[in-house]
């Protein structure tokens, strides 16, 4: 059970939140503003999610160029990629089709060395948040 879904306000700055799943994993949120700052993040960086806004086409073209700075940056080589196509709660969403077609997802992937996968979420109405939580269990899982 995930509860009430917070409050969703834009990433200004930088947030750290720790998650039991069920060993202790710490999120550090960083805004797309923070782009420039990213790179100092990578080394420490076992699993990525990028957030991207589905109801805002506006910013799909800077989206997925930060994506693809992203996928190519080489201390994430090999880190398993999360794509995130956030607000699928709000009317004027575009669906994973239509992202996916619109970031060319199909081609990102087969040129990716990391393994990357899609989800569609609503970080407003909890939709979706079970799979990230799956996901990252099963990403972060101790190697036996």
């Amino acid at each position: 059970e995930l509860g009430e879904p917070p409050a969703t306000l834009p990433t200004v700055g930088t947030n750290l939140t720790d998650l039991r799943l069920p060993r202790k994993v710490t999120v550090r949120e960083l805004g797309g503003c923070m782009g420039p700052i990213w790179p100092s993040y990578y080394s420490e960086c076992s699993a990525l999610l990028f957030v991207v806004d589905a109801s805002n086409p506006t910013q799909v073209s800077s989206s997925c160029i930060q994506l693809l700075s992203v996928l190519s940056a080489a201390p994430l080589a090999s880190v398993p990629v999360l794509v995130l196509f956030n607000k699928i709660d709000l009317p004027c969403y575009m669906s994973l089709v239509e992202m996916k077609s619109l970031f060319r997802m199909q081609d990102i992937a087969s040129c990716a060395t990391q393994p990357i996968t899609m989800l569609e979420t609503s970080a407003r109405d909890g939709t979706g948040l079970t799979d990230v939580l799956q996901w990252l269990r099963t990403t972060l899982r101790d190697p036996s």
